[in-house]
């Protein structure tokens, strides 16, 4: 009998484990079922994350295409159309007045005409010029930023401290978005930030380049400002996303702000 019995604990005994390593193997391959469905699941969901952000990326790229082209031409119509003729309003008034058969009065007021006709014409050169601005095709990025620099500063009580390195592995197209950037960021500083002290530093990176942006103007919140950007700041970014970069901001009403931006790659 006690053999027996035994004899049916074992029994018991064995059935009892190999029914909890059966539930063991039935719980680790429900586990890992669900974790690999989950991770498909995941992986189509990126999948589809991917797909979004290109599409927006190409809708960017195509916007910002537009946009430059829409620039170009608008530029080319100034200095074609409105300079051209201009000019020759200009040309003409001053023969005007060197007519001596003309009275004092009708003189005084060609040269009203002619003041009026040359500020006319120098802002309409220097809209054209930041439309599109001939010297980043002619001498390159650098030199381009220098005379933006310059164009901010002379005659005025803004001071840009700035350090640029030539970044020759850039394409026209790259090159054109980082002045466009650089562009945005002092009209931010200015007209915004109320800032009158800029720092500008674009490094040559080993596959790319760093951008450093600072001010010391009145600042933002920066979380504010994730939630609904500006105009100007939405810019920045989709030009940021085309050359495959990173934007940091950094911003305080104590300290003005800081915009970092990180490119490892370039878009078209």
């Amino acid at each position: 009998m006690e053999n027996e019995f035994s004899a049916g604990q074992e029994q018991i005994i064995g059935a009892l484990v190999y029914s909890i390593i059966f539930l063991v193997l039935v719980t680790l391959g429900l586990i890992l079922f669900f974790y690999y469905s989950r991770k498909k699941l995941i992986e189509k969901e990126v999948e589809k994350i991917n797909i979004k952000l290109d599409h927006q990326k190409k809708i960017l790229q195509t916007t910002i295409k537009v946009q430059e082209k829409e620039r170009n031409r608008i530029a080319q119509d100034l200095h074609d159309a409105i300079s051209s003729k201009l000019n020759v309003v200009s040309l003409t008034t001053n023969v005007l007045i060197e007519d001596e058969t003309i009275s004092s009065e009708h003189k005084e007021a060609l040269n009203h005409i002619l003041d009026i006709t040359t500020r006319t014409l120098e802002s309409s050169r220097k809209i054209a010029h930041e439309l599109m601005p001939p010297i980043l095709d002619k001498f390159g990025l650098k030199v381009a930023l220098e005379e933006l620099f310059e164009e901010f500063t002379s005659n005025t009580s803004i001071k840009i401290n700035h350090q640029i390195e030539p970044l020759n592995q850039l394409d026209r197209n790259s090159e054109l978005h980082v002045f466009r950037i650089a562009q945005e960021l002092i009209n931010n500083a200015l007209r915004h930030g109320k800032a009158d002290l800029l720092q500008m530093h674009l490094k040559k990176q080993k596959q790319g380049f760093e951008l450093v942006f600072k001010d010391n103007g009145i600042g933002f919140d920066v979380n504010e400002h994730k939630k609904k950007s500006g105009i100007g700041l939405q810019n920045i970014k989709s030009r940021v996303a085309i050359l495959n970069g990173q934007l940091f901001v950094e911003s305080s009403k104590k300290t003005g702000s800081i915009f970092t931006i990180n490119c490892y790659s370039y878009g078209y």
